[in-house]
């Protein structure tokens, strides 16, 4: 198959699998829903079943305007979104392995990201990241490695156990696998045991924690630190930007009120409530960016 070929092919395929994420993401808080159960997707407010014309991935958000074809209630921008971002992730672990030859890579890479993606969402929404995203892939993630020697090609560990072959061998990249995975749970819940004992509360979710070692099954140990490095910069710059977003939103409607809050004590009050946010879908980019491009990374570094 053309390398071409194999992109579109994991570009449209991306986006299938971004509908069905949709629907496991809307119906995980649900009670008495599962992701099976009802079979067919509905409208949230007039409960109508959608045909196959009104479920084609980006297609028919778009033709229908955003809109629910029979009660017009608007459809949260989320969909596409998650269609759209799901088929380039698809595209990039395509892209990162290379080549249609190594589309056993690039399937593994885009399921792990698949995983990431309903994890992120669900995190935003829930603050929670279901058990299936987090100990599934902990439980996939040596597996896959053993099957999959060259998910750790880039493995120190991986490289240094495999001596005298020219690849990975799937022992390596298994025990670089349960080393990454080891090594992810241990540094999150060792912070947290830490933060709880200084400040007297916790200070890490537990499902960061088993994120985090099932995202260590797939990059290995080295990839643990970088992942763990890119979601503690992006989360920090996303906590001031919600401070602020909170500190302009408590001087606005104090003005609004004629009774104008002193900079520092809304700075005060925006620290308290802008400072709490999902640490999950930062993991996530951390994970995905050592998954991808932990040879580029490591290279830009050194």
């Amino acid at each position: 198959m053309h390398f071409e070929v194999f992109l579109l092919w994991m570009g449209l395929a991306g986006l299938f699998v971004g509908s069905f994420l949709n629907v496991v993401i809307y119906r995980y808080p649900l009670e008495e829903v599962t992701v099976s159960n009802p079979r067919r997707s509905r409208c949230p407010k007039c409960e109508h079943s959608l045909g196959w014309y009104e479920n084609i991935p980006l297609v028919s958000w778009t033709i229908q305007l955003g809109r629910c074809r029979h009660c017009q209630v608007r459809i949260p921008w989320r969909y596409p979104l998650v269609e759209g971002l799901t088929s380039g992730l698809w595209v990039a672990a395509a892209f990162a392995a290379g080549s249609s030859e190594e589309w056993a890579l690039a399937m593994v890479w885009a399921v792990v990201l698949s995983g990431l993606v309903v994890a992120t969402f669900v995190d935003f929404d829930c603050l929670e990241i279901p058990d299936s995203v987090s100990i599934g892939g902990m439980l996939a993630g040596p597996l896959l490695s053993a099957l999959v020697p060259a998910l750790h090609g880039g493995s120190w560990l991986a490289v240094r156990l495999s001596e005298g072959s020219s690849q990975v061998t799937s022992m390596g990249a298994f025990t670089a696998s349960i080393a990454g995975l080891v090594l992810g749970w241990s540094i999150l819940a060792g912070i947290g045991w830490l933060g709880a004992r200084a400040f007297g509360k916790e200070a890490m979710g537990f499902g960061d924690v088993k994120l985090l070692a099932a995202g260590g099954a797939f990059v290995g140990p080295g990839g643990v630190a970088l992942a763990l490095m890119a979601a503690s910069v992006l989360a920090s710059v996303a906590g001031v930007l919600n401070i602020a977003r909170f500190y302009y939103l408590i001087r606005s409607r104090a003005r609004r009120r004629g009774v104008p809050k002193p900079v520092r004590k809304a700075l005060h009050v925006a620290r308290i409530v802008g400072r709490y946010i999902p640490f999950g879908p930062y993991l996530a980019v951390g994970i995905g960016i050592a998954l991808l491009y932990w040879n580029d990374v490591i290279s830009w570094l050194l």
